[in-house]
């Protein structure tokens, strides 16, 4: 099992790339740098792959909409060849709220482009000249649109490698069931190891049914915040913020895949009730109805021995790669939990 954490520079950029180096050696495999409606993640990464030497560098996520899928292939490419073959593509939908809000562009068959966005991906890295028919892109264009004077091309320098990595980020049984089909991970949300089967395992094993032997097994990526002690479980209430904005703001009345993730683990009131409130903009109080037992089992916050336990069991779930987010007051107290963790999961 690997041991990931996100990128977080609320503290400054380069200060916390400054200190990835510490991670590095506490035993850190990998580094995902999310982008939203902020600075863009690709020159964060590329800074991060001069600063670092073993560290895997992965995006998480770069969303399919905000670029074409060839300027994707490029910049993975480019990614990857900067960091020595170190970086792994992480892509996702993201939401209406960021590509539409944000981005001006609507958010339209986010399965069908994911598809599609991949396989054009791996015709650019195979330094194929891109042809590509398919209902959401077309490359080159077609007779009648544009200038007419497109033609296939191939991208000029020579990839690092010919198959980088493609992580996807998805919760909803069709989105899952493509990621266990195409992609080499999955990076689901609010990952709860004892109820994963019941929610995802059709999905996961129709995808895996179609997967090309070539992709090996599925990386499964899990999420969870990270404290170990014997006084740190109060901790896990600083993740019902978070909780309640993606349950109950991240989307419209029956267009929230994160309301929908809540109901089928269970909490079918909480979910409805959250959403409610946080839409009229009671947001602490959405907060307070975040199930209790949710923010325990998709975390590593508490003893020594319920942390072993919980990381058996993403282990027996198929999780095998752990993003952690460590939770301390210092920068050597957040490395000293990197290297627990690491041992724990050795």
């Amino acid at each position: 099992m690997r041991i990931g954490m996100a990128l977080n520079y609320a503290g400054g950029f380069k200060e916390s790339v400054a200190e990835l180096a510490d991670y590095e050696k506490a035993g850190l495999d990998i580094v995902f740098v999310a982008e939203a409606y902020s600075f863009d993640a690709v020159s964060q990464m590329g800074y991060i792959a001069a600063k670092t030497e073993r560290l895997q560098i992965a995006s998480g996520i770069l969303p399919i909409y905000s670029r074409t899928p060839t300027l994707l292939a490029m910049t993975a490419a480019g990614l990857d060849y900067v960091s020595d073959g170190r970086f792994t593509l992480g892509l996702g939908a993201s939401g209406p709220q960021v590509i539409e809000g944000f981005h001006g562009v609507p958010y339209t068959a986010p399965l069908g482009r994911t598809r599609e966005v991949i396989e054009i991906c791996r015709q650019v890295w195979k330094r194929e000249r891109v042809q590509y028919e398919g209902r959401h892109y077309t490359v080159p264009l077609p007779p009648g649109q544009g200038t007419g004077l497109g033609k296939p091309l191939k991208i000029i320098n020579h990839p690092v490698r010919s198959r980088i990595p493609i992580m996807v980020a998805a919760i909803g049984p069709k989105n899952v069931q493509l990621a266990a089909e195409l992609a080499e991970g999955w990076e689901p949300i609010f990952y709860m190891p004892e109820k994963a089967a019941d929610v995802w395992g059709a999905a996961l094993a129709a995808g895996k049914a179609e997967r090309d032997p070539e992709l090996g097994e599925l990386d499964v990526v899990a999420h969870a915040t990270l404290a170990i002690g014997d006084d740190v479980a109060g901790l896990r209430e600083f993740g019902r913020p978070m909780a309640a904005l993606y349950i109950g703001g991240m989307g419209a009345k029956g267009r929230n895949f994160y309301n929908d993730l809540a109901r089928r683990y269970g909490y079918e009131k909480e979910a409805e009730q959250i959403q409610d409130l946080y839409l009229e903009g009671k947001k602490d109080e959405a907060a307070a109805l975040v199930p209790a037992e949710l923010l325990e089992k998709t975390s590593l916050i508490g003893s020594e021995g319920f942390v072993r336990d919980r990381v058996q069991a993403l282990k027996e779930s198929g999780v095998t790669t752990l993003n952690v987010a460590p939770i301390a007051s210092t920068h050597e107290e957040r490395v000293r939990l990197i290297e627990q963790i690491k041992e724990i999961v050795a």
